[in-house]
This record gives structure tokens, C-alpha cells and sequence, in this order.
């Protein structure tokens, strides 16, 4: 069982309170977009063996989406922040890096 920070009320709790919406920092595309982009976009997805970026809504609690980085070998959970970031923040960077070296970054 995780147990999962939310970065927007603080409130830690085990995941059957949130609930899991997929990869994070996906670029999305709209109109005007060639089909083969939009394609991608749709229907694949990263399905990496180590450290992940994923969306997670606080379905229990205060309701928001937020992101989170956990190794899918371990379930090890790195650090959440909030959703509205482009890119991971520094810290959670510095924490995959020191406790999965073999990771290629973001």
C-alpha cells in the first residue's frame, strides 16, 4: 500500500483515498495537430521499469490533481508536488538521483 502526501492540504494517506490519472508531463495536442501527434498523445504511454511521473487526484479529501515520482520496481515514493509544475522540482530530482543512479533524468 502507498502512502501518498497530498502537496495541496498535506493530508497523508494510503492510496485507496486517491485515485490515479495516468502519466504526468505529457504534451498535449489540439486542433490543427497531424494525426500521427495526436495519436501518440492519445494512446501511448511510458511504461518504464523504475522511477515514474504520474497524475493523482485527492479524490477523498480536498479534490485536487496533483503529480508524484515513485519507482514502479519498489514503490518506493519520491515526492509530490503540485500539478500546475512543468517539470519535477529540484529536490525530487536530487532524491531519484541519489537513490536510483542508474536513472536518466527528465
Amino acid at each position: 500500500m502507498l502512502l501518498l502526501t497530498c502537496p495541496c492540504c498535506g493530508v497523508t494517506a494510503e492510496e485507496t483515498e486517491f485515485a490515479n490519472g495516468g502519466e504526468a508531463h505529457l504534451k498535449r495536442f489540439g486542433p490543427g495537430s497531424d494525426d500521427a501527434d495526436y495519436e501518440a498523445y492519445m494512446f501511448a504511454r511510458k511504461n518504464p521499469r523504475g522511477v515514474h511521473f504520474e497524475r493523482w487526484r485527492h479524490i477523498y479529501g480536498c479534490g485536487k490533481w496533483f503529480l508524484m515520482a515513485r519507482c514502479t520496481m519498489t514503490l518506493e515514493v519520491f515526492g509530490t508536488y503540485p500539478a500546475q509544475t512543468s517539470e519535477p522540482p529540484a529536490e525530487i530530482v536530487a532524491k531519484i538521483k541519489a537513490r536510483r543512479p542508474e536513472w536518466e533524468g527528465f
